[in-house]
């Protein structure tokens, strides 16, 4: 057998598994809960710079056409940030510290009230260095900050869509305030 074949052969018992085993692609349309859905998500404003910030990056990955006209389902998220000094000197200066950005989201359902609600929390840390020079430092800091954000809006957007695939996941209890 030549080694065309035998990755031929294998590629094909990978694929008759997977689908086996129930897998389906995250954005398969024939489900419904597709890229469409996603686009029918109205994204709430996010308080601050960092907020803005993360809502324009939601905006890219959720609804990349624009907000919908008629939403059936609308996202609140707010922000929290925690910084950590690492690596003190004797001069009891730090030289390392660690940025811990968290997204409290919570998407509810407007069409369909009796699906509820689905709640979660992302986290992301990134370390920056404490520079000599304060605007190295806050540079150093800001990009920290973009990088955490990035990381949160991907992981809210991968969380929303399989929450959109599975509706046990959403719950009728109000969520927790987010105000």
């Amino acid at each position: 057998m030549t080694r065309i074949s035998a990755a031929s052969l294998l590629l094909a018992v990978c694929a008759a598994a997977l689908s086996g085993c129930g897998f389906r692609p995250l954005y398969a349309e024939a489900t419904g809960s597709g890229a469409q859905t996603l686009a029918s998500i109205e994204i709430g404003l996010i308080a601050d710079r960092p907020g803005q910030k993360l809502r324009n990056m939601l905006l890219e990955r959720l609804t990349p056409t624009g907000q919908p006209r008629q939403p059936a389902y609308i996202l609140d998220v707010r922000l929290t940030e925690a910084k950590q000094e690492l690596a003190i000197r004797k001069d009891e200066t730090a030289t390392r510290a660690n940025l811990t950005v968290t997204a409290q989201f919570v998407l509810r359902a407007l069409r369909e009230p009796q699906l509820g609600t689905y709640a979660g929390v992302a986290n992301s840390t990134n370390s920056y260095n404490v520079l000599r020079s304060e605007f190295a430092t806050l540079s150093a800091e800001n990009d920290a900050r973009d990088r955490a954000l990035r990381v949160l809006a991907e992981e809210i957007r991968i969380r929303i869509a399989a929450a959109l695939q599975n509706p046990q996941a959403f719950f009728r209890p109000p969520p927790p305030d987010l105000g």
